[in-house]
Parts: structure tokens; C-alpha cells; sequence
């Protein structure tokens, strides 16, 4: 039987269905195998045997590592935590409309908050857009846009504030983010790609146009000096939003919408985030704005087809790698409780 036609279509159902463990590692065996044919995720062989009391397999062919779990060759690997805590977490964090704090998952699960941050983490890397393909051409209309996310200037503390700003440049502290959102005509929505950009140069801002924008579309921006120059490639207009918002067809309402979707995520839910770990979070509101006319079980589904084939180490994840930022510090700034 097909579990995947069967999944729960509610949380309460979810909840109900993940408490059983054979019910549990069926479904998460047939999102991984769904063929039906459970393969060693080392040697990649099919010869291998259940081993009942142990919830774990073993591969008959030799080589080193040879019993394995579900949760190996996943986001999941490593964790002590059930798959009936991951389901539900997998749940919330897909089907809430602001997303969903590791202060909450701690207190619905009985985990720590730190267990809580580190696995809502693996669950927005795993529903991760990876897609290299690009989006828009043969005339799609296409709307770019940034914003700016961070803490106001005059809501910081004096000392705080003469730290993070350095002269009179407005927004200076705070890190950009560059959407590009494609319409769509007929009853299919608008999807969305957004990524955390370095600054808002022309340069920065045309690369990312260009790695992402198939030739042949049409390109609707605001005023904003750095999209100039884009019209040998594209279809390009722009709107001055000093003189109107809506110029015809040319406006960028649908990228400011999931703009302010995205914020009130940060500003509602998450309240203060680092901007190493900014990206996760635009990623997993992306996911929700693509899949937002879809069912809580579908997107539930969808999301935990993202499981597989990924790993995020507690090691990458804090910054401890050669050049990136320091973190042990940054689990207690995130996710504080509204």
C-alpha cells in the first residue's frame, strides 16, 4: 500500500498516526523508497535484511558500516530524536503561516531548545529550493526586487547602535535580500526565488538577474539605479514608485507582497535572526509562498520529500568552519519567544 495516499490531512491526525512507530517508519520508508525497494545508503546494494528488534537494516554485502537506519543518508542522521517528533516538527514548520520558533517546538515536542533550533534548521535546509534551473523566458513577465532586513537604528541601544552603524548611510547595518518573483497566467499563482545578496550593487544585482532569468523575459523593477543596463538581455521596464506603484502592467506588488509575508515571519515569529542564518529562513518562507494553494498534508508531503539525500552537521550550521562567523553565541539570539 501506497502510505503516501493515505498520510494524515490534519495535525491532529498527524499527531494521532506518527505515535504508532511501525506507522512511522513506513511512511518515512516509502517517502525514501517509493519503489519499495530499500537500498543500503553506502554501497547502494538492495540485498539487505530488517532487523526487527533493532528498527535498523543490514546490508549483506561487506563493507564497513553495514547496519543502518532511516535517518542515515538524511537531515535526520545522528539525531536521537523519534520520527514521531520529526514528523510533527516537518508539519509545523511547512504549515505555519509565520513560520514556527524553536521556543515553540520545545515546549510541543519536550525537547530543549537547542535540540528544538538545531532540527527546524535541518528542516528549512532540506526544503531548500536547489533548483539550478532558470526561470521566466519566452516572455514570462518576471518582477525584481530587495529589501533590507534588520533591527531599526533608533530601537537599538545606544551602545549596540555605535557598534553595528558606522556613519550616516542609512540601512547600513542591516542585510539585503533580492527576490525575483515570475507570474503566471491561467489558475496557476506566482512562484517566488530569493536569496541573501552581499550589498545592492549593480553588479551584485544584474549577476543574480543573470544566473536566474532565462533570455527572453520580460523584467518589471522599480526605479532603483542598479537595474539599469538590463535591456540588451531582457525585456525591461521599470516603475518610479516616487510618481506611482502601478504603471499598466508594470509593477512589483507581487515581490512586495511576499516582502511583507517574509517580514512579518522575522518580526512576529523569529524576532531577531543572524544574518549567517538569514538565508534558511528566506528559503523556508519561499516554500511555503510556492506551495501556499496547496493542502497542510500536501505541503507536509512535499516538504518531506526534501529529507533525503541532505546533511547539515550542528558544526556547519554554528559557524565553526574556516571563515565563517563565530557561533556558538548566535543559538540564543535566534528564535526568542514573542
Amino acid at each position: 500500500m501506497d502510505t503516501t495516499e493515505t498520510y494524515p490531512k490534519t495535525l491532529v491526525e498527524a499527531i494521532r498516526y506518527f505515535t504508532n512507530p511501525a506507522n512511522a517508519l513506513a511512511f518515512f520508508m516509502q517517502i525514501r523508497w517509493p519503489d519499495g525497494v530499500v537500498k543500503c545508503p553506502h554501497c547502494g546494494g538492495a540485498n539487505v535484511q530488517f532487523l526487527a528488534n533493532y528498527g535498523r537494516w543490514e546490508c549483506k554485502n561487506n563493507h564497513p558500516r553495514r547496519q543502518f537506519t532511516i535517518k542515515i543518508g538524511s537531515v535526520m542522521e545522528d539525531s536521537p530524536l523519534g520520527l514521531d517528533k520529526w514528523a510533527t516538527a516537518v508539519w509545523l514548520e511547512a504549515n505555519a503561516k509565520n513560520s514556527i520558533s524553536s521556543y515553540e517546538i520545545h515546549r510541543a515536542l519536550g525537547i530543549t531548545q537547542k535540540s528544538a533550533w538545531f532540527m527546524l534548521h535541518r528542516i528549512r535546509f532540506a526544503i531548500k529550493n536547489h533548483s539550478f534551473e532558470k526561470i521566466g523566458g519566452n516572455g514570462a513577465v518576471i518582477e525584481a526586487d530587495e529589501t533590507l532586513v534588520g533591527g531599526l537604528a533608533k530601537n537599538m541601544h545606544k551602545a549596540k547602535r555605535e557598534k553595528k552603524i558606522a556613519g550616516t548611510t542609512g540601512g547600513a547595518h542591516m542585510t539585503p535580500v533580492m527576490g525575483l518573483l515570475e507570474r503566471h497566467s491561467g489558475k496557476k499563482h506566482s512562484t517566488v526565488r530569493a536569496k541573501v545578496i552581499e550589498n545592492r550593487n549593480t553588479t551584485t544585482l544584474h549577476d543574480v538577474i543573470h544566473a536566474n532569468l532565462a533570455p527572453g523575459s520580460t523584467l518589471y523593477t522599480d526605479a532603483y539605479a542598479g537595474y539599469r543596463g538590463l535591456r540588451d538581455s531582457f525585456f525591461h521596464d521599470f516603475v518610479d514608485h516616487t510618481e506611482a506603484y502601478v504603471k499598466g502592467a508594470v509593477h512589483t506588488n507581487g515581490i512586495e507582497n511576499f516582502w511583507a509575508l517574509f517580514k512579518r515571519c522575522i518580526k512576529g515569529t523569529h524576532v531577531s535572526v543572524e544574518p549567517f542564518h538569514l538565508l534558511a529562513y528566506v528559503d523556508s518562507e519561499a516554500f511555503r509562498f510556492n506551495n501556499r494553494e496547496v493542502k497542510d498534508g500536501d505541503r507536509f508531503v512535499l516538504a518531506m520529500k526534501g529529507l533525503h539525500g541532505k546533511r547539515l552537521t550542528y558544526k556547519a550550521l554554528i559557524g565553526a568552519l574556516e571563515g565563517a562567523p563565530e557561533s556558538g553565541k548566535n543559538v540564543a539570539k535566534e528564535n526568542q519567544p514573542n
